[in-house]
């Protein structure tokens, strides 16, 4: 299941981890797996991938044992061919990507996208999951005509168009989605090489329109949610984000009786790779023992 098979681009001071990859439905997964303890698996967003938990993996694999997987298309995961990048899609493999390491007792920790991912996930195979941590992300039809707004014109075929051409979302929203730790330019790099190609960013082109155009998908997940609201779920929450708020937080609050909340003040989106030491921090706190 181990390959050495690696860009040279990826640097091993940032992101200091054996990558693993595994074949799954034609897919090639990368993945890392690192440390011993109790399991978190980290689901990332767009236009991320593993890389974007760097730091709160080295934070925390003295104590956990934690697994980062990218999407097919994203970071160094090779899709199959034909594959259409939907998150329904997405997560048919995460739960495949499960099986196949058989993992239990499992955390999932989940921003932007892997929300509605991972919480399919953990609806299906509700065995293998005992604990959520959800950050700056959500698992319902969209309403927020600003929201709604932005679906449409990246989802536009001139939007799709920019993403693949010129990277626009890695260049643009990366940047801006962080505000308390502006990326370096070795950082940049590691989102811009990973999508370094028109064809590498088609995953990163879908998704702005999947906000809109997967709402059946979102429709089931939001209605799923009512069997898991028994499990202990933190919330990390960056509270200067460009894309959700307080209507947000308050839904997931609501949803999740067993919840505790941390806000990170300052924050943008990307609250991995903004306050990692924060976000690893609120993780060990939430689990260690009482």
């Amino acid at each position: 299941m181990t390959v050495a098979e690696r860009p040279a681009w990826v640097d091993d001071e940032l992101y200091p981890f054996e990558s693993r990859f595994v074949d799954i439905d034609g897919h090639h997964l990368h993945y890392v797996d690192e440390g011993a303890g109790p399991t978190l698996l980290f689901l990332h967003g767009n236009p991320t991938w593993s890389f974007d938990y760097s730091e709160v993996i080295q934070s925390l694999r003295n104590e956990f044992r934690c697994i980062a997987v990218d999407y097919p298309g994203f970071g160094l995961s090779v899709p199959a061919s034909g594959y259409r990048y939907l998150p329904v899609e997405h997560a048919e493999v995460m739960g495949q990507f499960v099986d196949t390491l058989g993992l239990s007792g499992v955390t999932l920790v989940a921003h932007d996208w892997g929300g509605p991912i991972g919480l399919t996930t953990v609806q299906q195979r509700r065995h293998v999951f005992d604990r959520l941590v959800l950050t700056n992300t959500w698992a319902w039809p969209v309403g927020a005509p600003v929201v709604q707004l932005m679906s449409h014109v990246m989802g536009s075929p001139l939007g799709r168009l920019l993403i693949r051409q010129v990277n626009l979302f890695v260049n643009v929203m990366i940047p801006i989605g962080h505000r308390l730790t502006k990326p370096t330019n070795e950082q940049m790099a590691h989102y811009q090489k990973a999508l370094d190609s028109p064809a590498r960013r088609e995953a990163s082109a879908v998704f702005p329109r999947e906000i809109t155009a997967s709402r059946a998908f979102l429709a089931e997940v939001a209605a799923g949610l009512t069997d898991l609201t028994t499990l202990p779920t933190l919330i990390i929450w960056g509270d200067a984000d460009f894309a959700f708020g307080n209507n947000e937080l308050r839904r997931w609050q609501q949803t999740f009786p067993e919840h505790q909340t941390v806000i990170v003040n300052g924050a943008g989106h990307y609250v991995p790779s903004d306050a990692p030491d924060q976000f690893a921090a609120a993780i060990r706190n939430w689990r260690r023992p009482a």
